[in-house]
């Protein structure tokens, strides 16, 4: 079993609290599932919000799955003029017996031109 990395991001339309948990609970969800992996599977879970989202903590939506025992944090991208607003993203770190080059990093809705080298 080794230790690996996985990303992903979406863009939010709106800076809601309802809206954020739903979308970063697809996208939690969506790295599950795109690679076989269960709550337990994951070592710590960092996420990202661009400047312009502050209705509330992202990590709250992986809360709101039940996924209570897992180290999770907060942190704010950088403010970069003509960056893609309204952006959360996650860098989960997982137990897995996949290679690097076939772990699927997940980019949902506008999200996906962030990475059009490797987005579903």
């Amino acid at each position: 079993m080794a230790v690996r990395a996985v990303r992903g991001a979406v863009q939010l339309e709106r800076d809601e609290p309802r809206h954020m948990h739903e979308q970063v609970s697809a996208l939690l969800t969506a790295i599950l599932e795109r690679n076989g992996l269960t709550p337990d599977d994951l070592i710590s879970v960092w996420f990202t919000a661009t400047p312009d989202l502050h209705s509330d903590f992202p990590a709250v939506a992986a809360r709101k799955l039940g996924i209570t025992d897992v180290p999770l944090i907060c942190a704010q991208e950088l403010d970069i003029a003509g960056a893609m607003p309204r952006v959360v993203r996650i860098l989960a770190h997982i137990e897995t017996d996949l290679a690097k080059s076939d772990l699927a990093h997940v980019y949902l809705g506008g999200a996906a031109a962030l990475r059009k080298d490797i987005a579903q």
